[in-house]
């Protein structure tokens, strides 16, 4: 594994230098500087997982034979379009959500001299990735259906992003709305189509797959997907910061949190009333009273179930499917994800 990481990383470094050398642009010293550091802090900080499952999906659908160095390449630069998505929504969210940090750092927009210049590169970022596709990509049979693939899932993901924020907006703070199937149809969008899906379909597209014949696949991930942002909830407010390398705020946000809908759905009017007077106010005090709460409703004990039960269910739905190969890669998805704690 170490291994694979340094060749994907290594991969990183071919990119990055394609693109700082694009004669699209007469680049100055100055611009191209920026663009390598933007890069640097943004891209490749994260946990990679996204982009390295491109390369283990692969491999599975391979089925056991040794890859080719050009397939073993081809497999990163898909994993990297991904990475490079990740980054643009991350850069932009952060600026949206007001954050402070990001992967145990200053979020980049509260960087010195960067500011709103974020958002631009943000742009930036969702504009390299048609740019390494078309470098690496465009004499193959399947070009047409990356594009389109990594089109359709920034789409759906931007409208889970605007379901998201239209919720939590500022003076229209109501609890009443917050319901599993909301927050379900946020985690669907926002999440599981680009960080569950979107790995596998393109491993699927390089293995010369139909995406239209994988229909049970991409339901099989969304609930993945889904099943890992509830995870997220549960680590932004029990998870430790050291670890999961950032500080919760859902509570402060009025976030449609899994904990929060959960807790809405078991409470007491006496306890629904102190919700709807502590949730989404900064003032600590607050916080640590819907926290308070949380841990007197057991949240943690209904995770728990919660937990046990999605991954019974995620198994019985995998062997179901006909492909052994298939079943790898999904097994290999659920693997990396369950019980984790970051």
């Amino acid at each position: 594994m170490a291994d694979l990481k340094s060749t994907f990383l290594n991969v990183f470094s071919v990119l990055k230098k394609e693109l700082l050398e694009d004669p699209a642009f007469e680049w100055s010293p100055d611009s191209r500087e920026w663009v390598e550091r933007m890069l640097d802090y943004n891209v490749p900080g994260g946990k990679l997982n996204r982009g390295l499952s491109v390369i283990d999906s692969y491999k599975y659908l391979k089925e056991g034979k040794e890859l080719t160095e050009d397939e073993i390449f081809l497999a990163s630069a898909l994993g990297w379009c991904i990475e490079w998505l990740q980054a643009y929504f991350l850069v932009l969210d952060d600026i949206m959500d007001n954050s402070h940090t990001r992967r145990g750092q200053p979020c980049w927009f509260r960087v010195p001299k960067v500011g709103l210049i974020a958002s631009n590169d943000g742009v930036l970022l969702r504009n390299h990735i048609p740019r390494i596709l078309k470098n690496h990509f465009r004499d193959k049979a399947y070009y047409v259906d990356l594009l389109d693939l990594f089109n359709e899932v920034e789409f759906q993901t931007a409208s889970g992003q605007m379901i998201d924020l239209i919720t939590t907006l500022e003076g229209e703070k109501d609890l009443s709305k917050y319901t599993l199937s909301l927050h379900r149809r946020i985690v669907q969008y926002k999440t599981a189509y680009y960080s569950f899906y979107l790995p596998v379909a393109c491993a699927l597209l390089m293995a010369g797959e139909n995406l239209d014949n994988h229909v049970d696949v991409k339901n099989i991930l969304v609930e993945m997907g889904t099943y890992f942002q509830v995870q997220d909830d549960y680590l932004d407010c029990f998870g430790e910061p050291e670890t999961i390398g950032k500080i919760g705020t859902d509570i402060e946000d009025f976030k449609c949190s899994w904990l929060v809908v959960k807790a809405l759905e078991i409470c007491n009017e006496e306890q629904k009333k102190l919700l709807h007077e502590n949730y989404g106010k900064a003032d600590p005090a607050n916080v640590a009273k819907v926290k308070a709460l949380y841990h007197e409703l057991n949240l943690q004990g209904v995770f728990a179930d919660y937990e046990s039960k999605s991954y019974e269910k995620l198994i019985t739905s995998i062997e179901a499917h006909p492909s052994k190969a298939v079943q790898a890669v999904l097994k290999s998805f659920l693997a990396k994800i369950y019980k984790r704690l970051k």
